[in-house]
């Protein structure tokens, strides 16, 4: 019995890990007079976002006269929105406006701070995928020879943070370097994802 529970089967852990639905979105570009892409005939204020969780592009619609800004994180979730009316669909990235893709790195980058814990997890937790490949080699930046201080330096001690793994590895800048494979996974340049999750 134990174990069914824990594998998420169970009814009774609704609305624990994994979650189906976003809880919170940063907004990448509105418009207040906008058409939907994934809706037709759906009109209004018109947000394209990136979900924190999942790192999908959304469509969301704005309840009519909220003011949204840039960068903000709306929360989406089924109970008591405030700025949000409903969320629309997913957007491929070839979809979402130029401006929303120039916003994309920077956004990304905050979410990826904002769940530092998240991130920092894979790095003290992933594994090899195939005998010759690492998931850590994965990200942009780590070659074999970070990835092998990496492991070294988790086995003595797991790290606690982005500023941790800078300090004992000398990886510049580690949660850019997330960031930038996220938009790799976003773009479909990724051949396996390792944090979007369609």
């Amino acid at each position: 019995m134990h174990d069914h529970a824990a594998s998420g089967t169970g009814h009774a852990d609704h609305g624990q890990q994994p979650r189906k639905y976003e809880e919170y979105a940063y907004v990448l570009d509105f418009t207040p007079r906008g058409k939907s892409i994934t809706v037709r005939g759906r009109e209004g204020v018109i947000i394209q976002a990136i979900g924190e969780e999942r790192l999908t592009l959304l469509e969301l619609l704005g309840v009519q006269n909220a003011s949204v800004d840039i960068g903000e994180r709306l929360y989406i979730g089924r109970e008591g929105r405030d700025k949000v009316a409903s969320v629309l669909g997913r957007l491929e990235y070839n979809d979402v406006s130029q401006a929303a893709k120039n916003e994309l790195p920077t956004i990304v980058e905050k979410i990826v701070i904002a769940s530092e814990k998240r991130f920092v997890d894979y790095i003290n937790m992933s594994q090899p995928i195939t005998p010759r490949i690492h998931a850590l080699e994965l990200i942009p930046g780590i070659g074999k020879t970070y990835m092998m201080t990496i492991i070294k330096e988790r086995d003595k001690k797991k790290f606690e943070n982005f500023a941790d793994v800078q300090t004992r590895v000398g990886l510049r800048e580690p949660a850019k370097l997330v960031a930038k494979r996220i938009i790799e996974e976003i773009m479909g340049q990724a051949r396996m994802n390792l944090f979007v999750r369609k």
